[in-house]
């Protein structure tokens, strides 16, 4: 968009001190032990260090923001903390009621995921100083590029091998999370069936064997081909917001990784 020097890298480190944050906090509220293939901070340390480690990378990625002086930075910001942490209260919560819509779940994924992707684009058109149909056009592309990436992610849940993916296969299923290739396969039981199954997941009853059985069950279906197939959606989506952008290499770049989005397996 324009913007020359190098006054842009502290902000882009804000997003991912933001981001870094988001995942120690989430590996201790899901019970995670690992994280990219790794053992998780809290089992490393312990959860005192590592919800303390991710406070500090909250106020340091809200330090450097502040320092830009721009109140329309901090605004985004915050409110891309706010409505993260909105998104994983909204799946704490979802865990006990068991919403199985599709709008449920879309509505969280953008809460927990979508919403820093999106701010992450907006903060940089607003240092830039466009348009304000740019900077919606860096929200669309941000936001939809988000709710690609987590419906991508749930789907590798069930597809990618821990070794692959540096999570264990089928931790969402077991943590009792309501995520789209869950959901498409809910659909295509026997309401008598259906909910049986979301009481067994909300009461977390499901024996070791059935949970493998019903891992096995939504891999040998199309549900995760469908769940990438509704992702592709939203990815086009974001590709269209990207044409209200002037040709560039960080357009390029950013196309590049719509793809990326889509293809990934880890």
């Amino acid at each position: 968009l324009g913007h020359k020097g190098e006054a842009i890298y502290p902000l882009a480190c804000s997003l991912e001190f933001l981001h870094s944050a988001t995942l120690l906090h989430d590996d201790i509220l899901d019970g995670a032990v690992l994280r990219r293939g790794k053992a998780a901070a809290h089992i490393v340390f312990s959860r005192t260090e590592a919800v303390l480690a991710g406070d500090v990378l909250l106020a340091l990625a809200n330090q450097l923001v502040a320092s830009y002086g721009d109140p329309r930075l901090t605004t985004c910001l915050s409110e891309a903390i706010m409505r993260t942490v909105a998104g994983e209260v909204a799946e704490i919560v979802n865990t006990r009621e068991m919403d199985s819509s599709l709008e449920t779940y879309l509505h969280i994924i953008t809460g927990k995921t979508a919403y820093l992707l999106e701010a992450s684009c907006v903060v940089g058109a607003l240092l830039a100083g466009v348009s304000d149909e740019l900077i919606k056009a860096a929200s669309v592309f941000g936001l939809n590029m988000g709710i690609a990436f987590q419906i991508v992610d749930d789907a590798m849940d069930y597809t990618s091998a821990s070794s692959v993916s540096g999570k264990p296969a089928g931790g969402d299923l077991r943590e009792g999370k309501l995520t789209l290739p869950l959901i498409y396969h809910l659909e295509s039981l026997s309401p008598a069936r259906r909910e049986a199954l979301l009481s067994d997941i909300r009461s977390k009853a499901l024996s070791e064997e059935a949970l493998a059985q019903l891992l096995a069950d939504i891999q040998s279906s199309s549900c995760t081909e469908r769940a990438r197939v509704l992702a592709g959606e939203y990815a086009a989506k974001a590709a269209r917001a990207l044409e209200a952008f002037p040709e560039s290499e960080e357009r390029k770049v950013l196309d590049c990784a719509l793809e990326f989005v889509l293809q990934r397996e880890k």
